[in-house]
């Protein structure tokens, strides 16, 4: 299932509005067929891996990370019925789809058609499924905030000049990043000072440039969408991962709000001291409620920088 899972990241973010599915077909410990959701979001991954395979599938397992589709599509059909044809001995499920189309109708099917099927709470599938699950559950994207610091905290020094806190590595990093999200968002003050681009410089990959956001009540440039409040991010249609890249005060708009969802830190081995902070003022009540909130997920070395990674706890 983490297999599973880490083809799944192949589709991100080019599957949407669909969510990125990964799919193998197993039989005795060998990989049969794999494949993940495609580029709009079909063929669907249990298709693309159904492409590969020819003969017969008895005794194979299916591993998939989201509950198989029900629902009839002028684009294709129910991934559903396409398994009951294949007819593999065992289906494994990662995560149940919460779309009201498919939700248990799928693992009904297939059960029906006498296909031993198991759904588990898998957690590489629900992290591969981050953007759609928060879609469908909460009615907007999966956000991740990136903040490029020092190690005293600061995204700048006191004139605002911040290019550059991080080294190359860490900056070709936060690229990579960037085509893993469908948009990416600033404050109406780092559009000012700053102008950046938004947009993914990796050989290959420019065409996976997100979709541009500024959080500001000011003028709208050419070729960004605006929105006023945070909370608006759940109008941005079809957008399951979200990239908020600064300044303090959007952070802080957006941490205030419980929005985020993931924190990317890049920590650079340097002091600033009087420097601009990455991030403002949080208006926490107690110490307390400052725990407990946050879980470290990834650590590594990008060149002299430190990444980590967090993921927000939630019940």
């Amino acid at each position: 299932m983490a297999a599973a899972a880490r083809l799944a990241s192949r589709a991100r973010p080019s599957s949407r509005p669909n969510p990125g599915v990964g799919a193998l077909l197993v039989r005795e410990g060998r990989v049969l067929a794999r494949g993940w959701t495609q580029t709009g979001g079909r063929p669907h991954a249990e298709a693309m891996a159904f492409e590969q395979f020819e003969g017969d599938a008895t005794g194979a397992t299916l591993y998939v990370t989201l509950e198989p589709c029900a629902h009839q599509s002028s684009r294709g059909p129910a991934c559903a019925d396409t398994i009951a044809d294949v007819r593999p001995a065992r289906v494994v499920i990662g995560q149940h789809d919460p779309d009201p189309r498919t939700a248990g109708k799928g693992i009904e099917r297939l059960r029906a058609a006498g296909i031993a099927t198991e759904v588990l709470d898998d957690v590489s599938s629900a992290t591969s499924l981050a953007g759609y699950l928060s879609a469908k559950r909460r009615g907007r994207p999966h956000v991740t905030l990136k903040l490029a610091i020092s190690l005293d905290g600061c995204i700048a020094l006191a004139d605002g000049t911040s290019q550059w806190i991080t080294g190359e590595v860490s900056r070709a990093h936060v690229h990579a990043q960037r085509a893993r999200n469908d948009a990416i968002l600033v404050g109406g003050a780092t559009w000012r000072a700053d102008r950046p681009r938004l947009d993914v410089r990796l050989p290959g990959l420019e065409a996976r440039s997100p979709q541009r956001f500024l959080l500001t009540r000011g003028v709208k440039p050419d070729g960004i969408s605006i929105i006023n409040r945070p909370d608006q991010i759940s109008e941005m249609e079809s957008m399951q991962y979200l990239y908020v890249e600064g300044g303090s005060e959007t952070a802080a708009s957006f941490l205030k709000a419980d929005l985020v969802d993931e924190l990317h830190l890049y920590r650079a081995p340097i002091l600033i001291g009087d420097g601009l902070h990455g991030i403002g003022g949080l208006e926490l009540a107690d110490l307390a409620s400052a725990h407990d909130r946050w879980t470290l997920t990834e650590r590594r070395q990008l060149g002299s920088d430190e990444f980590t990674a967090y993921l927000r706890t939630r019940n």
